[in-house]
């Protein structure tokens, strides 16, 4: 009669070498997702404490318009306008872009 035996584990390597591709994909994580996101939104709290009076803006709905004025606890609201002399007050954490000049102009009928 024959016995199966199983074989005795020798060395399993070291645990760094177990935990190496966890720790590569941390870091491909942190340098193709996270670090850019930080910078990006960096720039984005940038923009948004550098806005001045008369800077045309871009919303998260899609309204360009122009800073009238700055309302508010820390200037939180803003008064823009959108045209025609109509006005509308907009949280500042809504603010998208600064858009170039000629992207915002819009032909007249």
């Amino acid at each position: 009669m024959s016995y199966l035996f199983s074989q005795t584990a020798g060395s399993t390597g070291s645990g760094l070498a177990a935990f190496l591709p966890f720790l590569l994909i941390g870091l491909i994580f942190y340098f193709l997702i996270l670090r850019p996101q930080s910078k990006q939104k960096k720039q984005h709290e940038n923009m948004l404490s550098n806005l001045k009076k008369g800077d045309r803006i871009l919303t998260r709905g899609g309204i360009y318009g122009k800073v009238v004025n700055f309302q508010g606890k820390n200037n939180h609201k803003l008064t823009i306008d959108i045209g025609s002399g109509v006005k509308i007050n907009v949280a500042r954490s809504y603010i998208t872009d600064l858009p170039d000049k000629n992207e915002s102009e819009q032909p007249s009928k």
